[in-house]
């Protein structure tokens, strides 16, 4: 996990200046900067009404007396876009309207539910149990006492 997250804090940021030099090479400074301050505008509003089309579908499931566990698994992934739409940077910005798009971030949502439910489901015991206890019964022992006054 460390080394995912180290390759993620190096690689991205790798990206974002190299884009930076490429469009600012092309349109400009002062017209890349309004770029960046105008996709953080545009994705705040979008995610907005997107987080409240979320909350809604959240109640509405709720009402039916089922589990929204698609649509919080949505929530969690508009907040991750909200973040990417924040930070400065056009591949962040891609990523974070890609999970605006509705079809893409309930396909992603459903996914991540099925991975995680076999992965659950598939395993013999819960995580972190003592896998002894668990493949052969608790642990029991048997013996007399007597007591003496």
């Amino acid at each position: 996990m460390f080394r995912l997250l180290f390759l993620l804090f190096l690689i991205v940021p790798a990206i974002e200046i190299a884009l930076f030099i490429q469009v600012g090479g092309i349109i400009g400074v002062i017209p890349t900067l309004l770029l960046i301050v105008i996709t953080a505008a545009a994705g705040a509003a979008l995610l907005r009404v997107q987080g409240l089309t979320t909350m809604v579908r959240v109640q509405e499931t709720l009402r039916r007396g089922e589990i929204p566990a698609v649509e919080l698994i949505e929530g969690v992934m508009l907040l991750v876009s909200g973040a990417f739409l924040l930070t400065p940077g056009f591949f962040t910005d891609m990523a974070g309207f890609l999970v605006l798009l509705p079809a893409i971030r309930r396909s992603v949502a459903t996914w991540l539910l099925h991975t995680g439910i076999t992965r659950v489901a598939g395993s013999s015991h819960p995580p972190g149990a003592d896998t002894y206890a668990d493949s052969h019964g608790p642990h029991i022992i048997e013996g007399e006492y007597q007591r003496k006054d």
